[in-house]
């Protein structure tokens, strides 16, 4: 996917530029293909499957790495089959491990049907969790911005990563809840909205957490609570922007979707990309928007 960043995307602020801490998963995703998800006690049979590394930590840290922009992946990796896949994927992309746990990493099994939409059912291991100690490795004023997954924040050592994200609460931190933003629990939740973050969800998202019916009353409702920009993706249409201040839809150009797996993370590894080289939320937002696009447009093998 090199070439898909060269055109717009060069950094040339070498070793003067702070990383970006990325704390989340990195698993095995098991990609299965078929016409049909099968309803309950139905029989689907698989057009094809294969394995590939991903996990929204390592997804965003992907196209970090492509654009150039130092980070830090900051994922547990652990045993078993899917640990070793994990670990020998990461050192064939040259990313190190931080963090080497010694329980069994999960999966990720993503189920893509011929809309190619895709629905995940997940095995949460050792990629999940953190431990207070684990913190304790990373020199902070390395970094000048942070990006955690709700998926993470759910989980029992949410309350680790939320006291971390508290005791470095002068990092831009970007948050994107994940699907799952309606089983963290509230008091969770309000801890990370009073750290101001840049919030990175989907419309479904976003009226489902507010209560709200309507759109724009239901940015409203979450700036609110975060007072800092908010980015809504829209699927193929592209996103859209709020921060109180103004308010804007940024288009995607129209491609033939093959699978969404991932889009959403790479979007947001491209808002951070941009945000890092000093472009404006619009341009930003347009140059993520065409990495979602390729990603969105790439046949799965």
């Amino acid at each position: 996917m090199k070439e898909i960043f060269n055109t717009f995307c060069y950094n040339d602020k070498g070793d003067t530029m702070k990383k970006a801490l990325i704390i989340g998963s990195t698993v095995c995703d098991i990609i299965i293909h078929v016409h049909n998800y099968p309803p309950i006690s139905g029989d689907e049979n698989i057009i094809h499957q294969h394995m590939q590394l991903g996990g929204c930590a390592y997804n965003v840290a992907h196209i970090l790495q492509e654009c150039d922009i130092p980070f830090d992946l900051f994922s547990p990796v652990g045993k078993g089959i899917y640990g070793q896949f994990v670990k020998e994927q990461l050192m064939n992309h040259h990313i190190p491990i931080l963090l080497e746990s010694q329980d069994n990493n999960g999966c990720c099994y993503c189920i893509v049907d011929d809309s190619s939409e895709r629905t995940f059912i997940c095995e949460h291991g050792t990629e999940y969790f953190y431990e207070e100690n684990y913190f304790n490795i990373l020199n902070m004023d390395d970094y000048d911005c942070i990006y955690v997954c709700g998926l993470e924040i759910e989980e029992k050592s949410g309350d680790m990563i939320i006291d971390f994200l508290e005791r470095n609460n002068d990092k831009i931190l970007y948050f994107a809840p994940s699907p799952r933003i309606n089983h963290i629990v509230k008091e969770k939740m309000q801890r990370i909205m009073k750290m101001h973050p840049i919030m990175h969800l989907n419309k479904q998202e976003i009226l489902s957490f507010t209560q709200e019916d309507d759109f724009h009353q239901a940015l409203i409702s979450l700036y609110h609570l975060t007072h800092n920009s908010i980015i809504v993706t829209l699927g193929k249409e592209g996103c859209y922007y709020y921060d109180n201040q103004e308010s804007f839809m940024v288009s995607s150009i129209p491609q033939k979707i093959e699978s969404s797996v991932g889009a959403g993370d790479s979007h947001i590894g491209g808002i951070i990309s941009y945000q890092k080289l000093g472009f404006s939320w619009y341009d930003t937002l347009a140059y993520a928007n065409q990495i979602a696009v390729k990603k969105l447009s790439q046949k799965a093998l």
